[in-house]
């Protein structure tokens, strides 16, 4: 491990535990409102691919409904609520995965951490953003959230993996605050949040 690492993993327990501890009003807030609109459970957990792919449970506020309540209607767009539209817009949905942050998990910034089903669709460059731990945010989330393309979060993913650096890693945090504020990005053109992966198109992207 560098010396990079054992810092930027010492102040993500540091600022983890502080955002734990500053949001915890805000998140018991929001955990009453989901339990009342939504029901339990209250908190979202999904099995998702960490660092060399090993997986982790990610924890999230739901912000949807249950299929099962919805019969045949299955759109996320359908089961998407108006709370669950703002907590996504703001980004409030993610204060549980500060959780992530502090036992390892995740940290700050890093390429976002995607559905284990995508693992075999992709290519050994893309596979590359597994390299280090999964962020809650990263270059591609500031570069426009859910409206880039797959193929370029996955450039930029691999982007971060070569040049991590803590200024870039201050700069992504930065921007992070202006993208979350703006709300641009949060849905693709026919998807609540984003478009599912189904592999890539450009096989030798980026080798």
């Amino acid at each position: 491990m560098t010396r990079y690492d054992r810092s930027k993993r010492a102040l993500d327990v540091v600022g983890g535990c502080m955002g734990l501890l500053v949001t915890a009003p805000l998140q018991l807030a929001i955990a009453t409102a989901v339990r009342t609109q939504l029901g339990a459970p209250v908190l979202f957990r999904q099995r998702r691919p960490g660092r060399e792919g090993e997986d982790f449970s990610l924890l999230k506020f739901r912000t949807m409904l249950p299929v099962d309540e919805l019969r045949h209607q299955v759109r996320d767009a359908d089961r998407m609520t108006k709370l669950g539209r703002f907590l996504r817009a703001t980004s409030l949905d993610e204060l549980p995965s500060l959780w992530n942050v502090i036992v390892g998990d995740m940290s700050f910034v890093g390429p976002r951490p995607l559905l284990t089903e995508y693992l075999d669709l992709y290519t050994p460059f893309q596979a590359r953003r597994h390299e280090v731990r999964p962020g809650i945010t990263g270059l591609a989330q500031v570069a426009g959230r859910n409206r880039v393309s797959w193929e370029d979060r996955f450039v930029l993913d691999v982007e971060y993996v070569e040049r991590r650096s803590f200024w870039l890693d201050a700069s992504i945090l930065c921007r992070t605050v202006v993208t979350v504020a703006s709300g641009r990005g949060v849905t693709s053109a026919d998807h609540v949040t984003a478009e599912p992966f189904r592999g890539s198109s450009q096989a030798g992207t980026a080798t």
